[in-house]
């Protein structure tokens, strides 16, 4: 049995194609069959049912893979003890974030992070915090940049920040002429929202309590996949929309105009780096929790977590 073994019944578990998993894994699919058959052999039993596709493991096959990340995960520590010891932070690191989090976010601490640390590869992904907690599960990625509190079992989070919630309203609606917003003010026939699969919308949803209000009085229903959409569509249209702090923080003066606080306690967002309960890379999540932390705007650094919407 070989580590490398071990890595080929990963990565198929993870695909669930022979053909992807090879792929994954920079070998060609006869090379990693025939590893793969040969680690059956060695155990007496099969690993994978072959006969179903997409190809699943066997109930036997399932304890080793689950094993097998095990494994894996204590040789990877090894590997960053010794690093620990030669005082050298380097290694990739595989990064998920959320896409209303993305635009905002990485500019302020990417460029910043690879000069301070040149021997760190980092690769990151938009995902949804669906995806991300998945792929943090099957140690496809190393630390996920999201929206929480998530309550999902083994995942380990770590506030970053809190954001501000922030009213974007046009100048030919009503709230306009308000200096301060309550939630029940708020027409939810007057509000544009992100489309279904942003935890952004989950918030707005419920901050405003819309699942109890009715919008079938609306001529014209339209969900956006950006808040640069949104804010399009409130600066052009009778409309309304909810913007986090960071979306809004290089707004021109005249965009500025159109921002309205919550009356307080403002509502709020907590941003954290998630990690599974069994993560590795531990010195590289640390510098990128401080490299961000550290960057991040003073106000936003000084918002408390006494109205946190629930996602």
């Amino acid at each position: 049995m070989t580590f490398t073994q071990l890595e080929y019944i990963i990565s198929i578990d993870t695909h669930r194609h022979f053909a992807k998993a090879a792929e994954n894994c920079f070998v060609t699919q006869p090379t990693l069959s025939m590893q793969v058959q040969k680690l059956e052999e060695e155990l007496g039993l099969l690993i994978f049912d072959r006969s179903k596709l997409p190809v699943i493991p066997t109930a036997a096959g399932a304890e080793i893979i689950e094993q097998a990340r095990k494994i894996l995960s204590e040789k990877n520590r090894v590997l960053e003890i010794v690093q620990h010891k030669k005082d050298t932070l380097n290694g990739e690191l595989r990064i998920g974030i959320i896409p209303t989090l993305a635009p905002y976010l990485l500019p302020l601490f990417v460029q910043r992070f690879t000069k301070k640390y040149p021997k760190i590869k980092m690769i990151v992904h938009e995902m949804t915090t669906e995806i991300v907690v998945s792929k943090l599960r099957e140690g496809r990625i190393d630390v996920g940049i999201l929206v929480t509190p998530l309550q999902e079992k083994g995942i380990r989070e770590h506030i970053l920040f809190y954001e501000e919630l922030l009213v974007y309203v046009s100048e030919k609606n009503g709230l306009y002429k308000k200096n301060y917003i309550l939630a029940k003010d708020i027409d939810p026939n007057k509000l544009w929202l992100l489309e279904e699969g942003h935890c952004f919308r989950s918030q707005i949803v419920n901050l405003c309590e819309l699942l109890r209000v009715s919008r079938e009085e609306s001529h014209f229903d339209y969900e956006a996949g950006s808040f640069e959409t949104l804010r399009r569509m409130v600066e052009l249209n009778e409309g309304i929309t909810i913007l986090p702090e960071l979306a809004a923080m290089d707004f021109t003066p005249r965009q500025q105009r159109l921002i309205r606080h919550f009356k307080k306690p403002a509502p709020m967002r907590e941003v954290s780096l998630v990690v599974h309960r069994d993560f590795v890379k531990k010195r590289l999540i640390e510098a990128l929790k401080q490299e961000i932390i550290d960057i991040v705007p003073q106000k936003i650094k000084q918002n408390k977590n006494f109205h946190v919407v629930p996602i």
